[in-house]
């Protein structure tokens, strides 16, 4: 059974006055990602891992854990650069598969490692809640874009 989701979180990152949807990402919805923390210094989550999530080797897809590094990385840039009505894309997303899961919940921490005026670089480790170990890491660029005029 899975938690909720709060959209009370996600106005953090994505609000009716700054620049985004003013909602929990459709995307996050369909991946089953819920966020529990959206700041511009730190995201945390969790995905809990069900039979929609398994390759046909009944090991999680590692298309999931770039989405998880894409999802949780852009909510915390966006919410870094929010205050300056700005927006982020992702331009790079490199994430390396490190232990096969087959159920579980994961928990995701996002983090940044670098913020500049026109880009940010973004590490995110997705870990088993039930033994802590290290599942997946990825890491996210991402462009700030300029408010529009």
């Amino acid at each position: 059974m899975t938690d909720p989701v709060d959209d009370s979180v996600y106005s953090h990152a994505y609000g009716p006055d700054g620049p985004g949807l003013g909602m929990a990402s459709g995307f996050s919805r369909a991946i089953g990602m819920h966020m529990e923390e959206v700041t511009g210094s730190r995201v945390t989550g969790w995905v809990d891992v069900g039979p929609q999530h398994l390759q046909p080797g009944s090991i999680v897809h590692g298309g999931l854990y770039a989405a998880v590094v894409e999802e949780a990385a852009s909510y915390g840039a966006s919410a870094a650069v929010r205050d300056r009505g700005q927006r982020v894309v992702g331009v790079a997303n490199s994430t390396n598969f490190i232990r096969s899961v087959t159920q579980g919940r994961i928990l995701v921490e996002a983090v940044p490692i670098q913020q500049g005026r026109t880009q940010q670089f973004w590490e995110v480790r997705m870990t088993q809640a039930e033994d802590g170990r290290l599942v997946a890491l990825g890491h996210l660029r991402l462009q700030n874009l300029l408010p529009p005029d």
